[in-house]
């Protein structure tokens, strides 16, 4: 980084507002060339997402009060998140320990990746029009990492019984913080598993599986911006196609549904690898009103079905 950068993530003394952080960090991201992924998209709603939540303030924040002074040592906090954004690529989310998924805040650190799937839309829509008025009683999200999707799952289906799986310990780890958070331990389960391989002997049914599981390829891996390259590996990489556990999932997932369940899969710009291997199957991929692609969507029938290809 030249003389001149480092001098300019610095020169903060003239900064003595919150609004005057807002514009100051605002400026650097455009400045310093960010890439926005891992809870926004832009400049103006990194910074904003950023120094509010550092502050311990509302999203809602009146504007009016942008001209309140910061303490000494806010300011040295915020100078330090905003360095080490620009300096070092870490996702504001890693910075703050904190991501949203669900209009939920839950706790994240480099241990798991950052919530954003599109997935938090359909259940925040009850997975509708599939599941209809059906009563759901169990819900499996495989893959879990933070917990975020099964946990956001018990919100919506009070009655719900929720295991949350995952072949990481460190993943599991994160994933209790946040039953914890929302004292879900009666109903809400975190359990050690190689995809379905802690279910063999009990055998649940589910009336919903999900899963967000690693499904970047190798082409798509190695052109990963640095912000990507702070999320653990091992919930990103899924073979030369990113499909290494799409396929197992594919093939194993009826075993744990019920007979009017469904699968909801995301696997992200591997959607098109997996048209392609399973060309005689017609996957249904979700459309999302706030963005998102790569997700779909399989009834219990429907994998039926196609067992045959899937078995394969």
């Amino acid at each position: 980084m030249s003389g001149y950068l480092q001098e300019n993530l610095t020169d903060t003394d003239g900064l003595h507002t919150i609004g005057d952080w807002l514009r100051w960090t605002y400026s650097r991201f455009n400045e310093y060339e960010l890439f926005f992924g891992h809870g926004s998209d832009n400049s103006w709603d990194e910074a904003c997402s950023l120094i509010l939540q550092a502050l311990e303030l509302p999203w809602d924040f009146d504007q009016s009060l942008y001209s309140c002074r910061l303490t000494a040592t806010e300011a040295a906090h915020l100078k330090n998140l905003v360095r080490r954004r620009i300096e070092d690529r870490v996702p504001a989310a890693y910075l703050l320990n904190q991501a949203w998924f669900c209009e939920m805040p839950f706790y994240v650190d480099e241990r798991v990746l950052v919530p954003r799937s599109p997935i938090a839309e359909l259940i925040q829509n009850g997975f509708q029009p599939w599941m209809g008025n059906a009563p759901v009683s169990r819900v499996l999200d495989l893959c879990t990492g933070s917990g975020c999707i099964g946990i956001a799952c018990a919100q919506t289906y009070p009655e719900a019984q929720v295991d949350l799986l995952d072949l990481s310990t460190d993943a599991l780890d994160v994933s209790r913080i946040n039953i914890d958070r929302y004292e879900l331990w009666g109903r809400v389960r975190a359990v050690e598993s190689n995809l379905f391989s802690a279910l063999k002997d009990e055998q649940p049914k589910y009336e919903i599986i999900v899963t967000n599981p690693p499904y970047v390829d190798e082409e798509d891996m190695s052109d990963l911006p640095d912000e990507y390259h702070h999320e653990p590996e091992l919930g990103l990489t899924a073979g030369h196609d990113g499909l290494d556990l799409a396929r197992t999932i594919l093939r194993d997932a009826r075993d744990y549904l019920t007979d009017d369940g469904i699968l909801v899969m995301e696997v992200g710009n591997s959607c098109f690898a997996l048209d392609d291997a399973f060309p005689n199957v017609p996957f249904t991929w979700l459309e999302f009103e706030q963005g998102g692609h790569g997700v779909c969507l399989l009834t219990a029938a429907e994998l039926d079905q196609y067992k045959d290809s899937f078995a394969g």
